[in-house]
């Protein structure tokens, strides 16, 4: 690692760690700052593998690539590899209190999760994240498919159609440019261009990446990043290789797109 970047490790909250990359972390810069979310659901554990070898790919190219340097120098990008350890540990998909992580975030259509004292421990760590730090944009990584999935995640009356939030343009713009950067994502037969919108997909309910895009302002895609959940050790540098290029485009796009 070169000497003048730094990556500090913060949040040692709910058993998980998250990580802060930037060439003055810890501090408060005009700067777009973007975060990386994986294992949300425990039984899905290559975007936390994916996302370890994203710190450790800028961390060991700043200096050498001009990606890494572009994004280390105008970014600060913030790393949670697994936000749900526990059901990682048991290989499930709900945390230890058998709770759907992203089914536990307070809805914009139906007043679910509104209980303060039943609300997850990780929820409550994330929603408390966003109220410290105004992110940019995000993004969370699952399996299980392979598509670049943008909000509404669901509609007033439960029907699965289209349903575009009001910067739906912006959203297809973020989607598009992760799919069209993978190796293959992008030639979906199922998927038009590898991108979809939540609703017309299937509807969920007190999902994190709508409740960030109204309450935080963070433009949040969730990316289904793997058909396997559980691929082989051996297949992980190949998968890492098909994502490499298409997750570090996604966090160097919010310094273009900041200047408008």
């Amino acid at each position: 690692m070169q000497q003048d970047l730094q990556i500090i490790q913060h949040r040692e909250e709910c058993q998980w760690v998250s990580f802060e990359i930037s060439d003055r972390p810890g501090e408060v810069e005009a700067e777009p700052a973007f975060k990386y979310i994986g294992n949300v659901h425990g039984d899905e554990p290559v975007g936390r593998e994916l996302l370890m070898r994203l710190a450790n790919w800028i961390c060991d190219n700043y200096g050498k690539d001009p990606l890494a340097k572009l994004i280390v120098e105008n970014v600060h990008l913030h790393i949670l590899p697994s936000l749900n350890p526990d059901g990682f540990s048991v290989r499930k998909r709900n945390n230890a209190n058998n709770v759907d992580l992203n089914r536990d975030f307070p809805d914009q259509f139906f007043p679910i999760n509104e209980d303060l004292s039943l609300r997850q421990p990780e929820t409550t760590a994330i929603m408390t994240w966003l109220r410290e730090i105004r992110f940019t944009a995000s993004a969370t990584l699952h399996g299980g498919a392979l598509v670049a999935n943008f909000p509404w995640d669901g509609t007033d009356d439960k029907r699965k159609y289209y349903y575009g939030c009001p910067d739906d343009q912006t959203f297809r713009f973020l989607a598009r440019l992760y799919s069209k950067s993978h190796r293959n994502m992008s030639f979906s037969k199922e998927f038009e261009e590898g991108i979809t919108n939540g609703a017309s997909w299937y509807s969920i309910y007190g999902g994190m990446q709508d409740w960030n895009y109204i309450h935080g302002g963070c433009f949040e895609l969730t990316l289904e990043i793997s058909d396997n959940k559980w691929p082989r050790a051996s297949e992980l540098p190949t998968i890492w290789e098909y994502n490499r290029k298409s997750m570090l485009n996604l966090v160097a796009s919010i310094v273009k797109l900041s200047m408008f």
